[in-house]
């Protein structure tokens, strides 16, 4: 079945009733399947045993980072039942896309009332946010724990799993999906599927970096991070693999090689911020960019991305979702809401991070922004 690059993913299954019930309990009973391979995946799978940061409350928490493993395994997986066996992953991004994203959401809601009644019998009503029902909503969508176990695996941690693997699946998909179409892969799609692998790779070797991440130290683990982990992001951040399968022109190669570029230059910057801020927070004599950390007041880094601008993290990660979204051409609005949307979220959490820093440090933030002018873009903003 070929798509039209103009019209939206729901008319990918036009030709199936992708929405019927048996569809329907057949993604679920797969969606089901996939979380718990996953899950007994991160329990038995070797990883790196690393201790955590210092949580609100002092305690602090050791993790089996084995994310890479899971990665590779994947690969494996596919590897071989697509050489042994035939497989084609083109009906996820077919037949099956909109029935597995309800069934993520089903079972977001499912997780998510689970967690939110654990917690409460094992931490009690003294946990409650709120008294009432409003309370209640408030507990169910934010969480109860901050770091609710099965086993031995950090749930919150684990989420990443189902998260990025899926969102890796449905990639792959359109490769699949092209392919089969066509009987060649355009540039654009081979430049897509490398973009991924590329930003999903460097995500699992830089999995230490998650450890100091406020979701995973600070926030308790409710619907709205189960609900983005299992729902948004794999079938969010795909968008632009609709209207690339679907374009059977090859782009340009100079246009190819510049968006590469781009996305290259995006990753650079959005990696290499969060593995500087990791470092330091690690080890503050660690060295970034080869010399000793400079320092405002002792407390505040200003060396390398971070002496530069005060979120340039976030700008990295705009400009590589930007990067994806041109892989897909101009046919089209919807691959750009990601990006989109990232500028929006990222552009008020930079200025409400800022708030909440001016507010901890006083006179030395002041002081910290003479040398990072910026917050994320260079005489913008």
């Amino acid at each position: 079945m070929l798509l039209s690059a103009s019209i939206l993913p729901a008319w990918a299954c036009a030709d199936a009733p992708c929405l019927d019930v048996r569809t329907l309990a057949l993604a679920l009973a797969g969606f089901t399947a996939f979380f718990f391979a996953l899950l007994y995946a991160s329990r038995f799978l070797p990883g790196r045993e690393v201790m955590g940061f210092p949580q609100p409350d002092g305690a602090r928490k050791r993790y089996r980072l084995n994310g890479m493993s899971l990665w590779v395994l994947t690969h494996m997986v596919v590897i071989a039942g697509t050489l042994h066996f035939d497989l084609s992953l083109s009906p996820l991004v077919t037949r099956l896309f909109w029935p597995l994203f309800v069934a993520a959401n089903l079972f977001s809601i499912a997780w998510a009332l689970l967690l939110y009644v654990r917690g409460r019998a094992r931490l009690g009503d003294a946990s409650a946010s709120a008294p009432g029902l409003l309370g209640a909503i408030r507990d169910f969508w934010m969480g109860v724990e901050r770091n609710p176990e099965w086993r031995g695996v950090d749930l919150k941690l684990f989420a990443y799993q189902p998260s990025l693997i899926g969102l890796w699946l449905f990639v792959l998909g359109f490769g699949y999906l092209q392919y089969e179409s066509f009987g060649y892969l355009t540039p654009q799609m081979v430049l897509y599927q490398a973009c991924w692998w590329l930003y999903l790779t460097t995500h699992y070797h830089h999995e230490p970096g998650l450890l100091s991440m406020w979701d995973i130290v600070a926030e308790r683990f409710g619907f709205m991070l189960v609900w983005g982990d299992l729902a948004l992001v794999p079938f969010a951040y795909c968008l632009a693999g609709w209207y690339i399968a679907a374009e059977p022109t090859p782009m340009a190669t100079p246009l190819v090689l510049a968006i590469g570029a781009m996305f290259l230059f995006g990753l650079w910057v959005f990696r290499g911020a969060n593995a500087q801020k990791h470092r330091f927070k690690v080890d503050r004599d660690a060295r970034i960019w080869g010399q000793p950390p400079r320092l405002v007041g002792g407390r505040l880094l200003i060396s390398g991305f971070w002496g530069i601008g005060r979120k340039l993290n976030y700008t990295g990660e705009i400009v590589l979702y930007l990067a994806i979204a041109l892989c897909s051409g101009c046919g089209s609005y919807v691959p750009y809401l990601v990006p989109l949307w990232l500028l929006s979220l990222l552009t008020h959490r930079a200025g409400r991070d800022d708030r909440r820093c001016r507010a901890k440090y006083g006179a030395l933030w002041d002081e910290y922004c003479q040398h990072a002018r910026f917050r994320m873009f260079p005489f913008l903003y």
